[in-house]
């Protein structure tokens, strides 16, 4: 599933003798979470002009947060269809956005990252059958990748031994939901949410992966949540469990086959490939004592606590995986670190969300509409 990957360049006419930028732009204006608080004690340090401008803020800032919303069941038994794409101008993203599916799936998000408010990954949280087998799941299908070591390969990204290892997935996936769908109601569906699964690891062809792969799995969650496989009260399992076994098993993927990222932002990006993690992260943080957004400057707090904090893991692991200042090469967390509270932080990380992922033809262009994501 591709990303928006429109390139973004600076207007300033650059230096003849260092290639430097000749002029230095301003820096952009407050970040969209800021929401007119006052100026952080944190104050980013950023070399003028990098790259391009970051996302549109303005409009970013003046949408309303997205909330949480009960998942509608599903009446069984049920006709469940084969998923397909429909979405392929801004129209139908404005279409996608006005219908239920569309706010009902956006309510789901913002319920998990609710669930997760406080949390540690450590805390303990009700875990029922269906999370237990998810894990499973998720354990296989990592324990598949030695199956498949990395083939020799000139090119920097995308190592050909992924496709047989997504192969393996797609044919083993129908056996694999079918424990999730006991009874003879729930067994069809597995028509309907396998193509779900299958394209929540990146794509086999062009061998990449970003946040349009990582949306189709919480579809994935949402279709079960849909089904009433899981429920509200395993929210909190499905982020700190599922979705960091998840993040786990795509890290693995992307480092093994050096999956390309599908249309990565760039240094305006907040990573490489993924977004809910950030989001999710940011909420397990909210009210904490002690750890505000510009402690992902401490490095001691980074190797300490990010096995229980999302957030901090993706800081931790973008700090490994690039070179350089932070503030020069993820100019968008840092400006995040400015923010004064996490609340705001994961407010406005929820906003840019739907307006960098959910409303980018790119990306939803590839999104899937079934009988429980239902196209109207």
């Amino acid at each position: 599933m591709a990303d928006d990957s429109s390139p973004r360049t600076s207007s300033a006419p650059l230096c003849r003798s260092c290639g430097s930028p000749a002029t230095a732009e301003p820096p952009p204006t407050a970040a969209p979470w800021s929401e007119a608080s006052p100026p952080p004690v944190y104050r980013p340090i950023r070399a003028p002009a990098i790259n391009a401008p970051a996302p549109n803020s303005t409009a970013i800032i003046l949408s309303p947060v997205p909330q949480p919303i009960p998942v509608p069941p599903l009446s069984l038994p049920h006709s469940f269809e084969p998923p397909s794409k429909k979405i392929s101008s801004p129209d139908d993203i404005a279409r996608f956005h006005s219908m239920p599916a569309g706010r009902y799936f956006l309510g789901f998000v913002s319920a998990l990252s609710h669930s997760a408010r406080g949390l540690k990954i450590s805390d303990p949280v009700p875990i029922s059958d269906a999370v237990s087998y998810l894990l499973s799941l998720l354990q296989t299908l990592s324990s598949w990748i030695p199956s498949f070591p990395p083939l020799p390969h000139p090119s920097r990204y995308g190592n050909p031994a992924f496709r047989s290892w997504h192969q393996k997935l797609s044919d083993d996936a129908p056996s694999l939901v079918l424990p999730l769908l006991p009874s003879d109601d729930l067994s069809p569906a597995a028509i309907e949410i396998v193509p779900y699964l299958l394209d929540s690891f990146g794509n086999p062809t062009r061998m990449d992966y970003g946040t349009g792969h990582e949306t189709h799995f919480a579809a994935f969650l949402y279709c079960l949540a849909r089904l009433g496989v899981v429920s509200e009260p395993d929210y909190p399992a499905l982020v700190t469990r599922v979705f960091v076994s998840y993040l786990s098993l795509m890290r693995e993927l992307q480092m093994t086959y050096q999956l390309e990222p599908a249309g990565s932002h760039g240094v305006w990006g907040l990573d490489d490939y993924h977004f809910l993690p950030f989001v999710f992260g940011s909420a397990q943080l909210l009210d904490h004592k002690y750890m505000k957004p510009k402690s992902i400057h401490n490095q001691d707090i980074l190797d300490n606590f990010s096995n229980e904090y999302m957030y901090l893991a993706c800081v931790s692991f973008v700090k490994k995986v690039k070179r350089g200042p932070f503030a020069e090469h993820s100019p968008l967390l840092d400006d995040i670190s400015g923010v004064p509270t996490w609340s705001k932080v994961n407010s406005g990380l929820l906003k840019m969300y739907k307006a960098e992922v959910l409303e980018k033809v790119p990306i939803m262009q590839h999104f899937l509409f079934g009988s429980i994501i239902k196209w109207e």
